[in-house]
Parts: structure tokens; sequence; C-alpha cells
């Protein structure tokens, strides 16, 4: 007897298998005026028009469904259009319900089959880095962080990550509350070139911990941003030097800087997550 054919729940039978045929025609041309709207600061009914490449008439009946919905509004002076509240009442539940951590697990697995090293998630607590999860390599020597273990943030890949989103204000808060501690020969401890190390990590997307609190063992670690551009964890791949040799980690930074801005656009950053 052949089994009975699978289908997700929600949803008719038949029609996960036709994906082409399920959309409504005007409401993905709504959700398209909504997405062009959302992006811009604020257009014509012509202007809109032109963008999608359809009439006036069509794009006011659209955009006059939408406004009815408080979906968007216009700007009686300028007679421009913009998002309206309801857009931004859906994007709050939205919010309510993403977790960083939830979202962040596919890239971490990602990574780690990409780089065959461990990959890490770790949020601030305190001044410190406090890991929240991590996907093991299948690697014999390999670095192990429980979730909970806390790691200095000058001294760690994601901590300096972090403290490289932080404003001038910010960290010179940071650095006058925070007690440098020397672990290893390579600890920064001058806080001026902490804070040109923390520059030069905003610069190209990723920081790197070479060897900075644990002797033999490397990290590259990027931010992740939510909806306001605000630093809330950091992604990073951890290994021992041997694995990850001075000429791997511009391609281990890379790695992880393009996984943490993916979780980041996720979570409703706006634009390029890393600068």
């Amino acid at each position: 007897m052949k089994p009975p054919e699978s289908r997700r729940k929600g949803r008719p039978k038949g029609f996960d298998s036709k994906p082409s045929q399920n959309t409504i025609q005007s409401l993905d041309r709504a959700l398209e005026v909504l997405d062009t709207i959302a992006l811009a600061n604020g257009l014509s009914l012509t202007e809109l028009a032109n963008r999608l490449d359809q009439s006036p008439a069509t794009m006011y009946r659209v955009l006059s469904t939408l406004e009815a919905r408080e979906f968007v509004e216009i700007d009686p002076l300028n007679q421009t259009w913009h998002i309206g509240p309801m857009a931004f009442r859906l994007g709050s539940a939205f919010l309510r319900r993403s977790s960083v951590a939830e979202r962040s697990r596919p890239a971490m697995r990602a990574l780690m089959t990409a780089s065959g090293e461990t990959s890490n998630l770790g949020v601030q607590k305190q001044g410190d880095v406090m890991f929240i999860g991590q996907v093991e390599t299948h690697e014999t020597i390999r670095a192990f962080f429980p979730p909970g273990t806390l790691s200095p943030m000058p001294a760690s890949g994601i901590g300096k990550a972090l403290l490289s989103r932080l404003s001038d204000d910010a960290l010179d808060r940071f650095l006058k509350s925070y007690p440098m501690v020397r672990f290893t020969e390579k600890t920064i401890m001058e806080p001026e070139a902490l804070k040109a190390e923390l520059s030069a990590i905003r610069n190209r997307g990723y920081a790197f911990d070479d060897e900075e609190k644990t002797l033999g063992m490397r990290c590259v670690a990027a931010p992740i941003l939510n909806i306001y551009g605000e630093a809330v964890a950091g992604l990073s791949l951890s290994g021992p030097t041997l694995r990850m040799p001075p000429d791997r980690i511009a391609a281990l930074g890379t790695l992880v800087k393009d996984a943490a801005d993916k979780v980041s656009r996720s979570l409703g950053a706006p634009g390029e997550t890393a600068r």
C-alpha cells in the first residue's frame, strides 16, 4: 500500500506540490507595495507606479486598501506615501516572538559544517560574555564552553565584537569600570590599544582573539544586531591554533560575518550590519 502523502499542517491537501499556484496575485502586489515603501523615505504615487511598473490607477487602488487598514498613510503636505501604524504593530508582534538563540541555531550548525570548528553564541552579561549556545566540532581537540560560561569581553572574540559596536562614550564608561586582566602574554592591556583594535574590528566586520584568553586557542567572531542596529549577541568559531593558522583567519572571519549578518537580518537589522 502506498503511504499517504505527507503535507505541512495548516495547508489544504495538494497545495504543497504547487507553490506557484498558491499565491494570490493582488495580495502579492500589495505586499510588494509595502516592501517598496518601507525601503524608501516617502514615495509619490507616480514614483511608486514607475518603480513597480504598474499603472497609477492600479497603485492607487492598492494604496487606498492599505490605507483603510492603516498599513500605509499619506503625507498631505507633499503627497508622499509612508508606512503606517498597523505595519509597526505587526512588526512588534514579530519582535515579541523572535529569539536570537532560536534564530542563530541554523547559522551555528552551518558554520560548524563549513569550517569544521566549534561555533558559539554569546551575549553580554555585566561586562562579561556569557555563552548561551554551542555547536561542537567532531574533532577530538576542540573548544568547549558549556551554557552559562563567562569570559571577559576584552579578551574574547565575541566580547570584542560586541564592544566594537559601542559608542565612544559607552566604551569609555566600560573601560573605566572594567578591570583589565592579563591571561596570556597576548592579552591586550592598554585601553588605547584596545580602542584601536575595536576600530579595526568595526571596519572589517569581525573580531579575532589570537590566544588572548587561552594559549593554543584562537577565535573569530561577529556581532548580531537587532532592529535598532544594536549588538545583542555574537557568533564565533573557536579552535586550536593548529587548525586556525593566521592565513585561514580572513576566510573564517568572512564566514562568521556573513552568518551573523544573516541572523541580524532575520531579527530586522537595517542595511549593512557590519559597519
